[in-house]
């Protein structure tokens, strides 16, 4: 082994136990403040985020009742179908919505990607059914409800 290898796997070695010693000494055995947030680590999440429901205009087949906002987000209630027209959000975000009874829901995918994705979504034992769309532009997403029977829908603020 030459004089130069001897140096760097030396100096390879320190640099480990440095480190580890900077993990150890940062350890903490208290289990935290859930509401104090992520700290440094939110500029690394900076730009993302869930649609605000109040960007989304609403039109129901058969008109339906007026959406409610709520403080988890805005409410729907239709029989047959919706379409929500997101308005430009300026970035890639997520619109969350929330179901009591099964729905479906189709949108175009986003990028440059030619591609309408359709999901139907269920209530389980766990809570209410989830859907998350994607959206980085102006995007029309449909909502059905299957058999007709009348939905519920929350576009959720998180």
């Amino acid at each position: 082994m030459s004089g130069r290898q001897k140096v760097l796997l030396v100096a390879v070695a320190v640099l480990l136990v440095a480190l580890y010693v900077v993990a150890v000494a940062g350890r903490r055995d208290d289990p935290g403040d859930p509401g104090a947030g992520p700290g440094a680590l939110a500029r690394l999440g900076r730009g993302s985020g869930t649609v605000d429901p109040a960007t989304v205009a609403v039109t129901c087949l058969p008109p339906a009742a007026e959406p409610a906002t709520t403080a988890d987000g805005v409410t729907l209630a239709f029989g047959t179908a919706c379409r929500l027209r997101v308005a430009d959000p300026g970035a890639l975000r997520t619109l969350v919505l929330r179901g009591t009874t099964p729905f479906e829901v189709t949108a175009r995918a986003p990028g440059d990607a030619d591609v309408t994705v359709t999901d139907e979504v269920a209530p389980d034992a766990d809570g209410p059914a989830v859907a998350k769309v994607a959206v980085d532009r102006e995007t029309e997403v449909l909502l059905r409800c299957p058999g007709g029977g009348g939905c519920s829908v929350t576009l959720a603020r998180s």
